[in-house]
């Protein structure tokens, strides 16, 4: 006879109909009451109004964090600043176009609470500790065993199932027995979570798994094709407003490089674009002028602490701008703002016959920034080349506006601490 104890639920706090209906309370109702109580006026059209859309706001804030939050490796916390003001500003964006008057003290205590409320929130949850996933022991499971951060339980038999567990995991193409799909079946109706291995893995890591791939499986890779299209139009239309301020930069950065060393301060190179047709990149140097050849495969390479960086070049390279010049790639649609990083010639050539299916990357356009340089830095050798590839078949596989907003943010975070400069 099939045993049943009750599966406990996390925190309530966890919950989206816990956490929205607080969050509108909070930020939203009690500053308009407050308004009201103390203000000394009744709630006028403009007060009302000011309510609706601080409303609008912090549902749409909240949606963004959610729906980056999905992605591995997220600490939602750091995310819930630039969330809000991005939402709070296409609402004040609206009610300056519609001539509509609000209250600038009702919606920026709203915008302040919406902010405190949910980084107390989202920073509480993750301190309540490692999560815990019951591991069902058929096909390709042990797999995961590795991934650090999480408190893994191998099931003995069916009846473990129904211990507590934030998420339980199987391979659904293994022989699972009867009785554990039984089990596993219940827990479901229950409303417990389960993952597929496969799912669970990329989640967890961000990167899908070139072993498990095959021809068949790319129907599942190919990006979202609206917003192929409306990207190509962001791109262009973003790279043409801050062509200005980009050329100031270019201007005063290939002064300084020209006083660092000898040699042209821009050079070109011939790399692999979108759909896998080659096209010429521009960078500012960053390295001995003899260095900056796009020859041999050795020389496309930069290892850690290579030599033939100049002083310059080095603080270029940290921060990103020696990629600038790249604004006329994405001006002429050969690039994104955000996509795979493109690759020499002769280094993709190199790749393309060690690593299966990478010349499926040039499925997207290449990018000045990308979900592998963000998640993993600057990489040359085979092995690094293979985890990067991992990377950027996640992002063509979860392609979209959440995840490109991910990357900007973590470019920031990037740029800012130099990380994965070489």
């Amino acid at each position: 006879m099939q045993r049943y104890v009750h599966v406990p639920r996390a925190t309530p706090f966890a919950r989206i109909r816990v956490q929205l209906p607080l969050g509108l309370l909070l930020a939203c109702f009690l500053p308009f009451f407050v308004r009201i109580a103390f203000g000394g006026e009744p709630a006028s059209n403009v007060i009302t109004l000011t309510l609706i859309v601080s409303i609008a706001g912090l549902i749409l804030g909240y949606y963004f964090i959610r729906s980056m939050a999905v992605f591995p490796a997220i600490e939602v916390s750091f995310y819930v600043i630039p969330s809000f003001i991005a939402s709070y500003l296409l609402c004040i964006s609206f009610l300056i176009i519609s001539r509509m008057d609000y209250s600038r003290s009702i919606l920026f205590a709203s915008f302040v609470i919406a902010v405190i409320f949910y980084i107390i929130i989202f920073g509480w949850l993750k301190r309540l500790g490692r999560k815990r996933i019951g591991v069902v022991p058929f096909g390709r499971t042990e797999e995961l065993l590795d991934i650090a951060g999480i408190e893994w339980i191998n099931l003995i038999n069916p009846q473990d199932v129904y211990d507590s567990f934030d998420v339980l995991v199987a391979d659904f193409h293994a022989d699972i027995p009867k009785d554990w799909e039984r089990v596993l079946a219940d827990r479901s109706l229950q409303g417990g979570i389960i993952f597929h291995v496969k799912q669970l893995g990329e989640s967890l890591t961000g990167r899908v798994q070139l072993e498990h791939l095959s021809e068949n499986n790319f129907g599942s890779l190919v990006p979202l094709q609206p917003y192929v299209k409306l990207k190509v139009l962001l791109d262009f239309l973003v790279a043409l407003a801050v062509l200005p301020v980009a050329i100031v930069v270019i201007g005063i950065v290939v002064v300084a490089v020209k006083l660092d060393s000898r040699g042209p301060a821009i050079f070109r190179q011939e790399r692999i674009g979108y759909r896998g047709r080659p096209f010429t990149v521009y960078k500012i140097r960053s390295m001995i002028d003899s260095a900056s050849e796009s020859g041999s495969r050795r020389q496309s390479m930069t290892i850690q602490g290579d030599a033939r960086i100049t002083r310059v070049g080095r603080f270029i390279r940290r921060t990103r701008l020696d990629e600038l010049p790249q604004i006329f790639n994405i001006l002429r649609g050969e690039m994104s703002w955000i996509g795979p990083r493109p690759e020499a010639l002769s280094l993709s050539e190199w790749y393309e016959a060690e690593l299966p299916f990478y010349r499926y990357r040039h499925i997207v356009r290449p990018g000045l920034t990308g979900w592998a340089q963000v998640n993993q830095g600057h990489v040359a050798e085979i092995a690094e080349v293979r985890e990067k590839l991992q990377n950027d078949f996640f992002y063509i596989k979860f392609f979209s506006p959440w995840l490109d907003m991910l990357i900007v943010l973590k470019t920031i975070a990037a740029v800012l601490t130099g990380f994965g400069a070489r």
